[in-house]
């Protein structure tokens, strides 16, 4: 009593077994240990439909990109690491018969285990950069704790509220 969950093809059958021997809805209940409502449920779809499996692994809806896709879609991703997510929809759409939407692509990405980055810019130290950081250091290698509190230290945010900066995001 108090099962949680769908009973499997062969408890169903059990159930049409034990009424189509003549046991009450009670007795069925008391014997394989199912509640009435799901004897009686089972026993009436099967007199009803004439089946006992189960329908409900069949509900919702189904995802649109399979097992197939998903190695598509990590191909995409490993050939160009810097593509956005409209890229990768675009390009996943391009051959395919039924198309996809960006919001499905978000979330297959995610149940794949990718994330959504921004793109990390590192500095360009050319030779002349390393040379100037470099006498940079040198000159003001001695300076004291005094000294650096003259310096101004900008530290600043950019925020924006109401419409896109154009920074776009990877995913990784």
């Amino acid at each position: 009593m108090g099962k949680k969950g769908d009973l499997s093809n062969f408890e169903r059958g059990m159930v049409v077994g034990a009424r189509r021997a003549g046991l009450s809805i009670s007795q069925s209940a008391q014997l394989l240990g199912f509640s009435r409502t799901t004897i009686s449920r089972v026993y009436k779809e099967w007199c009803e439909k004439g089946k006992t499996s189960s329908m409900r692994q069949s509900c919702g809806q189904k995802c649109l990109v399979d097992a197939r896709g998903q190695r598509r879609m990590g191909r995409l991703i490993q050939a160009d690491r810097r593509a956005t997510l409209t890229e990768i929809t675009t390009r996943y759409n391009r051959g395919m018969q039924q198309s996809i939407c960006e919001a499905t692509t978000r979330t297959t990405l995610r149940r794949m285990g990718y994330n959504s980055r921004r793109p990390h810019r590192v500095p360009l130290i050319s030779t002349t950069n390393r040379k100037k950081r470099l006498q940079f250091a040198q000159v003001h290698q001695n300076w004291t704790v005094e000294d650096w509190k003259n310096v101004a230290w900008s530290d600043e945010s950019r925020f924006l509220l109401r419409h896109s900066d154009g920074r776009f995001r990877i995913w990784r």
